[in-house]
């Protein structure tokens, strides 16, 4: 059995690095909070008791809840598992990984996908499950695998969850500063300029004032992307390592061509559907269907 049953790869790393900046603006959030709220000492404990909840990722009973309740997964059936289990054991068994190191649960869906949620978690949808060969299926959950074993779901999560004060914060902020323009409108033209300009100046100055962590926080979600779409392709080719370069190219292959059909199905009805823009594209967490393809070239090849 491998040594290590998951791990962080490169991809994993600059997930946490990017989060970094917001890690630290939640954290100003949570002290900020909890110390004048329950005092010094209290307050402290609070905010060493947030630090320390980011172990529940890989706690395993916290993390069935997580995906029950959040993602909306459920344990398989009998006669799921039944078809699941053998070949989620041959992928692992390629692996050299102990079967039972993740929980495999299922989520109703007429989509083929799947995920690796947090820890230890591998979903398949039950159009996965029951509508795709076995191979095919096989080539799906070593890519899930690969996200595992490079740390890409838990580093992603670790890093959401540590940024999540923060976003919260900046929603309620922008959610105050709406309702006091909607108010100053009510007034004057005049009022609602100033507060503009006011709220305006506010922010252009914290950005100079704090610009080592307002320009990371700008950028980070640029850079998680990147992150995510490296993630892809490196569980693509965890794939492929483990045997499965023309499955996986064939389930690439099926979201091309249900690609095709959306867009053939709305020219057909005069429709054109939107293409991202520029950096709309940048911000995508997965790469198109023909950079994947592209990347699994190499293990495609026959020997000669």
């Amino acid at each position: 059995m491998a040594a290590h049953q998951r791990g962080a790869d490169a991809t994993a790393i600059g997930q946490l690095a990017t989060q970094i900046p917001g890690f630290l603006v939640s954290f100003a959030v949570v002290a900020a909070v909890a110390v004048p709220l329950f005092g010094s000492v209290v307050g402290w404990l609070v905010v060493l008791a947030w630090l320390a909840s980011g172990a529940l990722v890989f706690h395993r009973p916290t993390e069935l809840l997580f995906a029950r309740r959040v993602v909306k997964l459920r344990a398989p059936l009998a006669e799921e598992r039944a078809r699941l289990e053998p070949i989620w054991r041959e992928v692992t068994a390629r692996a050299g990984i102990e079967a039972d190191t993740y929980e495999l649960m299922v989520e109703n869906s007429d989509d083929l996908n799947a995920s690796a949620v947090a820890g230890h978690v591998v979903s398949v949808t039950t159009y996965s499950l029951n509508r795709i060969p076995s191979s095919n299926l096989a080539a799906v959950l070593a890519h899930e695998l690969g996200h595992h074993t490079g740390g890409h779901a838990w580093a992603g999560l670790l890093g959401y969850w540590y940024s999540l004060p923060g976003r919260i914060a900046w929603a309620l902020t922008r959610g105050l500063a709406r309702i006091a323009l909607a108010v100053a409108s009510v007034f004057s033209l005049a009022a609602t300029g100033i507060l503009v300009l006011f709220m305006g100046m506010f922010v252009v100055a914290g950005f100079i004032v704090a610009w080592y962590i307002t320009i990371p926080l700008v950028i980070a979600p640029y850079l998680l992307a990147y992150a995510g779409r490296l993630g892809e392709l490196r569980a693509d080719q965890q794939a492929a390592a483990l045997g499965f370069a023309t499955e996986m190219a064939q389930v690439l292959h099926h979201f091309q061509a249900e690609e095709d059909a959306a867009k053939a199905y709305a020219a057909a009805q005069g429709k054109k559907l939107k293409e991202p823009g520029g950096l709309a594209k940048l911000l995508t967490s997965h790469p198109d269907n023909y950079t994947r393809l592209r990347a699994l070239e190499p293990y495609l090849q026959l020997p000669r």
